[in-house]
């Protein structure tokens, strides 16, 4: 089976890194970023300079007709997907939930949960072997937030990667007959531009192995769901969070 995959959120942090390390183990890989052209074809040059096929896809996962292109784009360019690594997303507004306004609710919800749907969707479109694809793998990129709730800071974002928690749940058992694998990685405190220093400090004392998570660390996790070393692996969600529940 070709490995081509397209990336959401592909121009920094755990999305950068997870394109990195599935050229390292042989992906072609469509890089998709929303607004820093620059940093995504520099993301495209690391691909590049690996040995494998690299492209850049400017696209908002909340935009139903930018998802749509983005998936065309990258096929025309690379050929046929076989991987798709949702992880686009945004933080949203800090605070409590009495304090949140219904712009600031569907602003969010749009890219983490309403892109997740699209770019799972439209990956199937392409991939099931029931519509002639060749089968692949998808990863969600979640969060520990949807474990713990964010309580004050922010309940809203982990309501959206719950939400996703039970995309992956359910698509898994839609599609694991039709030759894709569903999995989804939940990252604790990770080092990227994010995170503030004032959210590391306040979450040091709960994580075990006290330190934050470093953006290659979690893009491991994804790589090993999207090889053929987990063609057992659906439905599952690897909390990658140094320990912390």
């Amino acid at each position: 089976m070709a490995k081509v995959a397209l990336v959401t959120g592909g121009s920094r942090g755990i999305g950068a890194a997870a394109c990195r390390l599935l050229a390292r183990d042989g992906w072609d890989v469509a890089v998709n970023y929303r607004a820093d052209a620059p940093a995504a074809e520099a993301v495209v040059a690391d691909v590049t300079a690996a040995g494998r096929r690299a492209i850049a896809i400017q696209g908002d996962v909340g935009d139903e007709a930018d998802v749509i292109r983005m998936f065309e784009t990258a096929e025309r360019a690379l050929g046929p997907l076989t991987g798709l690594v949702n992880s686009a997303g945004v933080i949203g507004p800090k605070g409590r939930v009495d304090a949140l306004t219904v712009e600031a609710v569907e602003a969010l919800l749009r890219t983490n949960v309403i892109g997740s749907i699209l770019t799972c969707r439209e990956a199937v479109k392409r991939m099931s072997t029931k519509h002639g694809g060749q089968g692949g793998a998808i990863v969600n990129v979640s969060s520990g937030s949807a474990y713990i709730g964010n309580p004050g800071t922010g309940v809203l974002y982990a309501i959206s990667k719950g939400a996703v928690n039970s995309l992956h749940i359910g698509l898994s058992q839609e599609v694991g007959g039709e030759g894709i694998r569903v999995n989804a990685v939940s990252p604790g405190m990770t080092a990227t531009d994010m995170v503030t220093e004032e959210a590391i400090r306040r979450s040091m004392s709960a994580i075990p192995m006290g330190r934050v998570g470093e953006p290659e660390e979690i893009a491991e996790a994804i790589a090993w769901l999207m090889s053929d070393r987990a063609s057992y692996v659906a439905g599952a969600n690897i909390r990658v969070s140094g320990g912390r529940p």
